[in-house]
Order: C-alpha cells, then structure tokens, then sequence
C-alpha cells in the first residue's frame, strides 16, 4: 500500500489503470467513501433508507442527476476515479469493470456513504492493529443477522468489518472510533460472532480471512456494503456501486468528519 500518496495522485492513478487494487491504508488521513449510482425515481427512497440506517450507510455526499464531480473532491469524477466498479441488474452481479462512464447518464444519480477505512488511521496512530492493512489484505466482511429498516423497495441484512484485537485493545479502539460517527462511528458488536448469525470468521462473505492470535476477540462494525445489498434487493434494470474495498478516495482529511 502507498501510505503517503495524495487522493488526487491516487485517482489519477486509478483512472489511467495503474492503480487496481483495494484502497485500505491508501492515502492515509483522507475520507474514503462507498459509492451507489442508481436513477434518479429512487433517489429519494434510497436516501430516506440511508437516513433510517446512517450506521451502515453515513452520507457524506449526494450529487445532482448526471453529475460526477463530487464536492469532496473536486475535480474527480465518480465514473472513473474507483479502482473496481460492480454492475447489477435486476438484482445479479452481471460484471466487474474499472471504468462506468458507459454506463452513466443524465439521470444517474450518485451517492457517496462513510467508509470505515476512514478511521483506520487513528485506529494505527492509536497503536492499535489494524491486521487487514498488516497482512495486505482486503477487510473480512460479513453479511449479519440483523435487518436495515426498509425504505420503498430497499431492505436487506447489515453487513458488519471485522478487526481483531485483545480485550484491552477492543476498548481503546471504541474509544478511538466513537467520534467518526460519518465513518461508522464505534463497533456494534464484540466478540462472540455467532451473535451476528457469522457462523465461520475464516469465510467472509466478502473481502479476506485475517489472522486472529489466541489471546484476541473479533471487534465488528457496520459495513457501507450493506447499501449494495440494499440495493440489489430492490431489483433496479441498472445500479452501480463500488467493488468491497474498492473505494473512493476523497480530499477531506477523516479529522474532519470526527467529533471532538
């Protein structure tokens, strides 16, 4: 990973493909962000399904219908600056693609929601482990028990991160992550996984398997896949959104977006 690389030398490497890979412990201190595009009829009710669910799904930036430049980052373009895009269509992943301006209109309509690589950061400046980062791996997600509230036709099950840590750790990282409430905030759950219905930590549903050591605890938060969920629910002709830990990579610094 390139620690110290600026977001706007980040996207550019994205864009022209020399960038592919996650963006976790990319552009450390800078706001990442889970991206939906879908039309502009459901704008609304995809909003109001984040407002009801702004744990999983915190929004940082909504653009006006065929916009791509998001005013987080100026100059960036939402159709090409993400280094994975995912299309689905009436509710199946049908491609993986690194470039959607093919598929973008005039009344696409793109959502930007808080990313919890965002507060990896201060986790790391904290002295706290963040093993994805450490292994070079993509976070382990999880799809959980727990059902978003609906909104028109989204609903769907939250999706919860997974970092493990020793029991003092886990409470020094609630500590830290509390006051990146448009991040994630702090974790929903430790411990005992089978509570979140996770029945194997080893077979994350998305993103890689970490190395827990025998004195350590899982430490769960809410996940921004749980918006793609949300929407292949809904069985759309056409929604967009990021790949899992694919993100993008904003110009706010994430001391920005915390409470102090």
């Amino acid at each position: 990973m390139t620690a110290d690389i600026t977001p706007a030398d980040l996207r550019a490497q994205i864009r022209s493909g020399q960038w592919a890979t996650p963006t976790s412990g990319a552009a450390t201190g800078f706001l990442q962000a889970n991206l939906v595009m879908l039309p502009r009829a459901l704008a609304f009710e995809f909003l109001l399904f984040c407002t009801r669910n702004p744990k999983p799904c915190p929004v940082l930036d909504v653009l006006e219908p065929g916009q791509t430049e998001p005013a987080i980052a100026p100059g960036a373009d939402l159709t090409t600056d993400l280094p994975l895009y995912r299309l689905y269509r009436e509710g199946q992943l049908t491609d993986e693609v690194t470039d959607v301006r093919a598929f973008f209109d005039d009344d696409t309509v793109s959502f930007l929601l808080g990313c919890s690589f965002s507060f990896e950061n201060a986790m790391l400046a904290a002295g706290l482990p963040v093993r994805n980062i450490a292994e070079g791996k993509n976070v382990s997600m999880y799809i959980t028990n727990r059902s978003c509230r609906p909104a028109g036709p989204f609903e769907g099950p939250l999706v919860v991160t997974m970092r493990p840590m020793t029991p003092e750790q886990a409470v020094r990282a609630v500590q830290v992550t509390t006051r990146f409430h448009q991040t994630h905030g702090a974790p929903i759950h430790v411990g005992d996984p089978a509570v979140l219905g996770i029945a194997d930590l080893d077979r994350p549903d998305f993103g890689d398997p970490v190395t827990i050591n025998p004195d350590e605890i899982p430490v769960f938060w809410a996940c921004g896949v749980t918006s793609s969920l949300a929407v292949t629910a809904a069985r759309l002709d056409l929604v967009i959104t990021h790949a899992p830990g694919h993100m993008f990579v904003s110009d706010l610094r994430d001391e920005h977006m915390a409470i102090f």
